[in-house]
């Protein structure tokens, strides 16, 4: 089946904005992973480098308050392929209702969608024509908003198979 891919996942950075930065926690398990994955609204363009700076491979998409020049360099959704599986992008999801099918019409064939925008902590999992489906958002590891925590995401790749996990910064 092979070695297992740890995947690094945030969004919603929203930086500089302040002292604000990233804390060291998330900042150790982004350059300890495989891959990260930013769900947009990083807010700045040096965001997006320092995070490429880290090492592993960077994968991120363009929210709703990045500047043009984010834009620029990156894609409103795209698709990341880890091994077997394949992981869509997008920074908003939309509202709750109907979401799910929402992702699965707008990325057909991916295994699961990774979201921001909200800065709300979700998993959610549905079988679709026998094959598993899930929804990820890893809420915010700087911009907690009206949650209780921090977050940010982890993400483990083995095979064809993918699981995620929320870790509270």
């Amino acid at each position: 089946m092979g070695a297992t891919t740890t995947i690094a996942i945030i969004s919603d950075t929203h930086l500089p904005r302040g002292s604000r930065e990233l804390p060291a926690r998330c900042v150790e398990l982004c350059r300890g992973a495989d891959l990260i994955l930013h769900a947009g609204d990083l807010a700045a363009p040096e965001v997006l480098d320092a995070l490429e700076a880290l090492g592993p491979p960077t994968h991120a998409v363009a929210g709703n308050v990045d500047p043009p020049a984010l834009h620029e360099r990156l894609p409103a959704q795209r698709v990341v392929e880890v091994g077997e599986v394949r992981i869509g992008m997008v920074h908003d999801a939309g509202p709750a209702a109907g979401r799910m099918a929402r992702m699965q019409a707008r990325f057909g064939g991916v295994d699961a969608v990774v979201f921001g925008h909200s800065h709300i902590p979700l998993h959610e999992t549905a079988v679709v024509a026998g094959h598993p489906f899930q929804l990820f958002n890893p809420g915010s590891p700087t911009d907690r908003r009206r949650q209780p925590h921090h977050t940010m995401g982890l993400a483990h790749v083995r095979g064809d198979e993918v699981g995620f996990e929320h870790v509270r910064l």
